[in-house]
């Protein structure tokens, strides 16, 4: 048996450093209805459908996403935990999802460990909040985290609560982080089952029962676009070639342009495609798949975003069932397949109900996961 776990932002609800940062009632949405499309065809902006345009601190919003979600064969939802040295941020759904008991759906946390930055508007150096990785820090996020990781609904391995890192790399320090956060888990009576995102290359760290694979995937994407490059128009006449020449006639933005669009706008098949040719079963090591619906972040990067194009149900059907079919899962509770995401609406990325779409995507989702 398979368990689908679908990835969740809990953005969609104003607070206070939002208002400060963005202005006054901002959430995802802002970003989201301002979004246009760049060319012909672009689908943009991505607006929801059945949910409306929702506010996370409604409880009602809450508890019809985990219906949605269990109807279409989605196990539970791990939700994005920001956790800045004892700051948090987009917390008030998840303390709500604690305290009320609802919904009675499964779930896991992420900790988002990254800086909190101005990326939203292309300026990724202007640092809003910082990450202080320390033990300290770990014994207090892991000491607070505790009532969740017993909370009956929260997803386990063997018993063990499951938390994933989002970047491990970026803590200079791991080793020790980890074991601290572990050894305060074990005072309280907890084993945990660690894992991490996987968006590169392997982490190389023992200090983590398994990897979740991210998608869009830069290991991947990386290869895939050097692939296409190596097909296009510039790369045939030699790019060496058409650079020194464009520079000469004082065309570089042009070329830089040209550059661009081959290696920003993939075409959704295409990347299905190369992927599934690519990806090896058995695994080497412990690594849970993970698919994605679609993905364009238009809505917070503009001109500088990355898009897939002409993504469909039927295509991101077709992936999921090659996981479906290819992943044996590790033990009777290491069976986890991610989806990315649940409501990434900023980044085109959702399972959530749109207006074009409505519900293709979770009829999609459940054909494949209920009836293959």
């Amino acid at each position: 048996m398979i368990r689908p776990i679908a990835i969740y932002l809990p953005q969609f609800h104003p607070f206070p450093e939002n208002d400060e940062w963005w202005g006054k009632g901002f959430t995802e949405w802002t970003n989201v209805t301002k979004a246009k499309p760049l060319f012909k065809g672009h689908y943009q902006p991505h607006l929801p459908a059945d949910l409306g345009f929702y506010d996370l601190r409604l409880e009602e919003t809450r508890i019809a996403q985990a219906e949605l979600a269990r109807e279409n064969g989605i196990y539970g939802f791990c939700y994005y935990h920001y956790w800045f040295d004892g700051k948090r941020l987009m917390n008030q759904p998840l303390d709500a999802l604690l305290e009320s008991k609802k919904p009675n759906f499964p779930f896991m946390f992420c900790w988002a460990n990254e800086n909190w930055s101005r990326r939203w508007d292309g300026s990724d150096h202007l640092i809003l909040i910082k990450q202080n990785y320390s033990k300290l820090d770990a014994e207090n996020q892991c000491r607070f985290l505790v009532p969740f990781f017993l909370d009956e609904r929260y997803i386990k391995v063997d018993n063990k609560p499951v938390f994933c890192f989002y970047k491990p790399e970026l803590i200079p320090n791991v080793d020790e982080y980890v074991d601290s956060f572990r050894t305060e888990a074990q005072k309280h009576g907890i084993e945990l089952y660690l894992c991490y995102m996987e968006n590169q290359e392997m982490f190389s760290d023992n200090k983590f029962e398994a990897a979740i694979e991210f998608q869009p995937s830069t290991k991947y994407l990386v290869n895939f676009m050097d692939k296409v490059e190596k097909e296009s128009l510039l790369n045939k006449f030699n790019n060496k070639y058409f650079l020194k020449m464009f520079r000469h006639l004082g065309l570089i933005e042009l070329y830089s342009e040209l550059r661009h669009k081959v290696g920003h706008n993939i075409e959704y098949d295409s990347y299905v495609d190369y992927l599934i040719q690519q990806y090896q079963y058995p695994q080497n090591y412990k690594r849970y798949p993970c698919v994605t619906p679609m993905w364009d972040n238009t809505a917070r990067r503009g001109k500088d975003s990355f898009l897939f194009k002409n993504s469909t149900p039927e295509k991101y059907a077709e992936w999921l069932r090659f996981h479906k079919t290819n992943f044996s899962p590790y033990s009777n509770s290491e069976n986890f397949l991610f989806i990315n995401a649940w409501n990434e609406w900023a980044e085109g990325n959702h399972l959530e109900p749109c207006i074009k779409w409505g519900k293709s995507y979770l009829n999609a989702t459940q054909s494949v996961l209920k009836n293959t």
